[in-house]
């Protein structure tokens, strides 16, 4: 019995990884001189991304040409999917360093500095969190009372398993079921608002992400049954949401440093910064990603059956949003 075996895509020989490592090369020297009180050392770092950024928009159109031009069959796309499903692992364990790392710091160094032999070296220290190290104890004035805490920590958990329970009917096509589970979501998404009060903005930048979640669950049903006008309108929706993230995010660091909370605030502040805005960083990205997937639509591309490049652009949508909820459980609530 004979088989057909479909050709594997063999791209042409590209400039383009060339041009990558030389963004790297002006980057990293840039910032070598900056950090080093060097006039050109920023000027490098600002030309390392503007040729970063040419070789983004040049190697991604050629894809993006090549996979509207048919080029790419079965085993390609498992490619890509396989690709993409060990980048998010990566940046699981990227994310996974600054989970480990806060531990560490909150039940052993913190336990540790403030036990009798620490006292020997730090008198003035005290073993409580949040810990501005020697500079002693913070106070937060943005804390709900525990019962909403408990509350709101229970809403969130449920909208997470609602949208995560909603991929279920999208592949099997159920309508119906589809937007009731995105529905539940977004009632359960107000119920936290409520129970958290609009005015903690941890809370608002946890719903204004699980709303997210449930737009881009509907674009994805829209585009996997042809609708292209239904797909840019939600993902339009979720791209805003994203930038409203961010807005909330910028609006919370001004008021952290109004009430003394800086990178430089003990190990706190550092911990706290590093993770919320490696994590907004991620944000960006994902907002560009999505953004990308928008105008590629807005131009003709995608169909019913062949739109990985957002299925892709989700993910990693997906991943941010589950990041930022066991962020806002470990560095807001416990």
């Amino acid at each position: 019995m004979s088989q057909t075996l479909e050709k594997y895509f063999v791209p042409a020989p590209s400039y383009y990884p060339l041009i990558g490592a030389l963004a790297l090369l002006l980057m990293g020297s840039g910032a070598s001189m900056w950090v080093n009180h060097i006039e050109a050392g920023p000027w490098l770092v600002a030309s390392g991304f503007a040729v970063l950024i040419y070789m983004l928009f040049g190697w991604f159109g050629t894809v993006a040409r090549e996979s509207e031009g048919g080029k790419y069959g079965k085993q390609v796309d498992k490619s890509f999917r396989w690709s993409m499903g060990w980048f998010i692992f990566s940046e699981v364990m990227f994310f996974a360093a600054f989970f480990g790392t806060l531990f560490y710091v909150r039940h052993i160094a913190v336990p540790d500095l403030g036990s009798d032999i620490g006292h020997y070296f730090w008198p003035a220290f005290q073993a409580a969190w949040p810990s501005a190290g020697p500079l002693g104890h913070l106070e937060l004035t943005m804390t709900p009372t525990a019962g909403k805490i408990a509350l709101g920590l229970a809403l969130m958990v449920a909208a997470g398993a609602a949208v995560t329970y909603a991929h279920k009917p999208l592949e099997h096509g159920n309508r119906s079921q589809l937007q009731l589970v995105l529905v539940f979501t977004v009632v359960l998404v107000g119920l936290f608002l409520g129970a958290m009060t609009i005015n903690w903005l941890p809370a608002i930048n946890t719903a204004l992400l699980l709303a997210s979640a449930a737009t881009l669950t509907w674009a994805h049903w829209s585009i996997r049954n042809g609708n292209r006008g239904q797909f840019n309108l939600f993902l339009a929706v979720t791209i805003i949401l994203g930038v409203v993230f961010l807005g909330c995010q910028a609006t919370e660091y001004t008021h952290a440093y109004h009430e003394g909370l800086k990178l430089s605030t003990g190990i706190y502040g550092s911990t706290f910064f590093m993770m919320t805005g490696f994590h907004g960083l991620h944000v960006t990205i994902g907002a560009i990603m999505l953004t990308v997937m928008l105008f590629r639509s807005l131009a003709g591309h995608f169909s019913a059956d062949r739109h990985f490049a957002f299925e892709a652009a989700a993910w990693y949508w997906h991943f941010v949003d589950y990041v930022w909820l066991l962020l806002f459980l470990v560095v807001y609530v416990l």
